[in-house]
């Protein structure tokens, strides 16, 4: 496991822009931040690079709250930060880049509080902090960007620690800072119409998170469940990976279709393949996804008890859309189906869900034999900065005690999501606001035992958010 600390960027940015200032002497200005003179003019000079590179800069407060079902702890949050993130300019096609991020609890009800009826802690408040050491409440900073680049004409690759936002590895914002990864990743367009794009990863800092960790060991940070077989799930630090290999290709047809192909092979843990395939005919969109699963090997560990993929189960997705789009509403139904051959299982710590059905606040991984029907509107004001979404999803799930199919205990749900973000203009310019509510109601028998009530479902999300960027 390791430890990043902002302080790198100290230490990192010192050395490249003032190795000549090995020894400061007393009594003499603390030039820490000094630079030459004068600007460098030569466009060919590695010193032109980093003089002509871009700062960019964030600000950020989030406020989240949970209200249970009465009779269970309610929890609250709130979390503030900022960081800074630097790429210099292009030298003859190469560019670096570095940013980090701080975090600071500034009033939130304690991450550690166990309730007393199910024994259960904050499931959603605790990700805007650390996740491994919830008491942590101001030693919350991470490293997230270090990375070497090299473009060719639109093409790009990485090297470092990065961001990537694919169908089943993607960013997941939501709470204070998204999941990161580490390794090598290109975007590549031979031709018009067709790009390619994948690498191979071997690090992972997840959503909620201030480490940096291998693959094997990213997974199970979270939330464990059960095994098929009922028993409680034991994979954490559990699971032997040496990486993740994948790659994605997109193919732009004529007349508004696209194609979409995604494979992600996660080394001695499972292969994940989805086909995606998009319409938009006049002001009519549609959309159809599949997604198989299979282990690899014994899916993660040799002993039942501690492997992450079962290798006797196999996932089958089948997700559709249909809707209709202008310059200012957007509308969808939608409809996802997981067979019962098992779970669709892929690390939460790694991303949220890729099917159309996705709402913001909950998730279908980790379930088997699921019907999800999702309907979707939003509008975005005309000369006005202001988009406003409500989407209501009915989410039919196996029993919570089919642990071979339902993983967390969930059991069927509706839910309801209302969203609404203003983007100020004028003096305001770079300010911000979202505000997400969401209501989730339970469908389903929970013997009467509150742990699969808390935190799951008859409860209600809030969230505010304000962004600077600069």
């Amino acid at each position: 496991m390791q430890k990043n600390r902002l302080w790198y960027l100290v230490i990192f940015t010192q050395l490249v822009f003032s190795l000549h200032a090995q020894h400061q002497e007393m009594h003499t200005p603390p030039h820490l931040w000094k630079g030459k003179k004068s600007v460098a003019e030569d466009s060919t000079s590695l010193l032109f690079a980093f003089k002509h590179g871009k700062v960019h800069g964030n600000l950020r407060y989030f406020f989240m709250a949970t209200d249970n079902q009465d009779g269970l702890t309610d929890t609250y949050a709130h979390a503030a930060g900022g960081g800074l993130f630097y790429e210099t300019a292009a030298y003859k096609g190469f560019q670096m880049g570095v940013g980090g991020y701080f975090i600071y609890n500034v009033g939130s009800s304690e991450m550690t509080l166990v309730d007393p009826k199910t024994n259960t802690i904050s499931r959603y408040e605790s990700a805007l902090f650390d996740l491994e050491n919830l008491s942590n409440k101001h030693d919350l900073d991470r490293l997230e960007e270090l990375y070497l680049k090299y473009n060719w004409g639109k093409s790009h690759v990485i090297v470092g620690k990065q961001l990537i936002n694919t169908p089943f590895i993607n960013l997941q914002d939501g709470r204070m800072r998204p999941t990161e990864v580490g390794g090598i990743y290109s975007e590549i367009y031979p031709g018009k119409h067709n790009k390619l794009e994948g690498g191979y990863l071997y690090e992972i800092s997840p959503r909620g998170t201030v480490d940096w960790y291998g693959i094997g060991e990213s997974i199970g940070i979270y939330s464990n469940g059960v095994n098929i077989n009922g028993t409680k799930g034991n994979y954490a630090q559990q699971i032997e990976s040496k990486g993740i290999a994948l790659v994605g290709y997109t193919h732009t047809l004529p007349k508004g279709h696209s194609l979409k192909f995604w494979n992600v092979y996660v080394d001695n843990v499972f292969n994940t393949t989805q086909a995606q395939y998009d319409t938009k005919q006049g002001n009519w969109v549609a959309g159809f996804q599949y997604t198989e699963q299979h282990a690899v090997h014994f899916g993660g560990n040799e002993d039942p008890s501690k492997t992450y993929f079962d290798p006797s189960q196999m996932s089958r997705v089948f997700s559709s859309k249909l809707g209709w789009e202008n310059n200012q509403w957007k509308t969808s139904i939608n409809y996802t189906r997981i067979t019962g051959e098992g779970r669709y299982l892929m690390p939460r710590e790694w991303g949220r869900d890729p099917f159309y059905t996705f709402m913001p606040r909950e998730r279908n991984e980790g379930f088997g034999n699921v019907n999800a029907f999702v309907g979707k509107i939003s509008y975005l004001a005309d000369n006005f900065p202001l988009k406003t979404s409500l989407s209501y999803g009915v989410f039919k799930l196996p029993d919570v005690k089919d642990a071979a199919l339902n993983k967390y205990g969930l059991p069927s749900y509706d839910q309801l999501n209302l969203e609404v973000i203003y983007e100020f203009e004028n003096f305001l310019e770079g300010l911000e606001i979202q505000a997400l509510y969401v209501h989730k109601s339970n469908q389903g028998e929970t013997y009467a035992n509150e742990k699969y009530i808390i935190n799951k479902v008859n409860m209600s999300n809030y969230n505010v958010v304000l962004n600077f960027h600069f």
